[in-house]
């Protein structure tokens, strides 16, 4: 049974400038809160269940702390990520990007995409949604939802892992669930699964099954951009919050996998988006660039 506990972390912005001394009934209310977790830790774990939690406020949980040879031996899984990490973005962001037998072209498959309707309507909705968190202009009900989606990509992949969940709480002081299964997918699913833009695509889909609706496609580009900025932004904001979720499989190894995990996912929502680039296409040109990185560093070496 798991024994491990993942929490996310989002702390207010006026807590990380000013620092105050608790009275001593907050003190003792705070005592009070830390010993009755204590108890429900232990009860859960008589019961081969874990706690995945997070929270708004300011808050403050016991963290397992990894030996010093699996964060040394997680640290070598991260290093092992960098080489596709660095294939996979100049792949993705290679302004010569061409589609497979479309090398003749003297437009470049990014010279092409930026001047579709998909392209538009997902950079609209994309820089609305910055503009948008940038004023935090009803932040804490953006705040809310995304630990919400949170909440909810932990409870589906405990599901997808064949675990059940037999608690799960969201408010706008934070929230959790309580599993008897963690691993990796678990923990770090949250920080590259965009659960909003899983949502608006299948609500899209099912919309476009059922009747015509105006503008469909690019409603769904828009929203598409939106949900994913969301996406982008929150995860980058709490990432540097002390992230017990990370902590846990090793701070350097997740955030390798995070930024791995979405690239590719970027990637998917390029192919999907362009009838011009397939996976095939992308794959043909990332096996490319890796036989190119190999034999530059062979020939540097030697």
């Amino acid at each position: 049974m798991a024994r491990g506990r993942k929490q996310l972390h989002l702390r207010r912005t006026g807590e990380n400038r000013r620092v105050r001394r608790p009275t001593l009934r907050e003190a003792l209310r705070e005592a009070d809160r830390r010993a009755r977790q204590r108890a429900n830790q232990r009860s859960w774990r008589r019961r081969g269940l874990t706690s995945v939690q997070s929270a708004i406020a300011d808050s403050h949980y016991a963290q397992e702390q990894l030996s010093w040879s699996t964060r040394s031996l997680r640290i070598l899984a991260g290093l092992s990520l960098f080489p596709l990490c660095f294939v996979t973005t100049i792949t993705l962001f290679n302004p010569h990007l061409h589609a497979l037998g479309d090398a003749g072209n003297s437009l470049s498959f990014w010279q092409q995409f930026w001047r579709t309707n998909a392209f538009l309507y997902f950079s609209v909705g994309f820089i609305l949604n910055v503009g948008w968190f940038l004023t935090r202009l009803f932040q804490p009900a953006f705040l809310y939802f995304y630990v919400l989606g949170h909440e909810l990509t932990h409870v589906i992949f405990v599901y997808a892992c064949l675990g059940r969940v037999s608690g799960f709480r969201v408010s706008l002081d934070g929230g959790h669930i309580v599993t008897n299964k963690s691993n990796i997918l678990i923990a770090l699913s949250p920080y590259f699964i965009p659960f909003w833009s899983v949502v608006i695509f299948i609500l899209m889909s099912i919309i476009g099954l059922i009747g015509s609706l105006p503008h469909h496609e690019k409603i769904l580009f828009a929203m598409m951009g939106a949900t994913w900025s969301f996406h982008l932004l929150w995860t980058l904001w709490i990432i540097p919050r002390d992230q017990p979720d990370l902590k846990e499989n090793g701070t350097f190894f997740s955030l390798s996998l995070i930024y791995l995990s979405n690239v590719l996912l970027l990637s998917a929502l390029l192919c999907l988006a362009s009838p011009e680039l397939t996976w095939r296409h992308f794959v043909y040109n990332w096996a490319n660039n890796f036989m190119d990185t190999v034999t530059s560093v062979s020939g540097t070496l030697d």
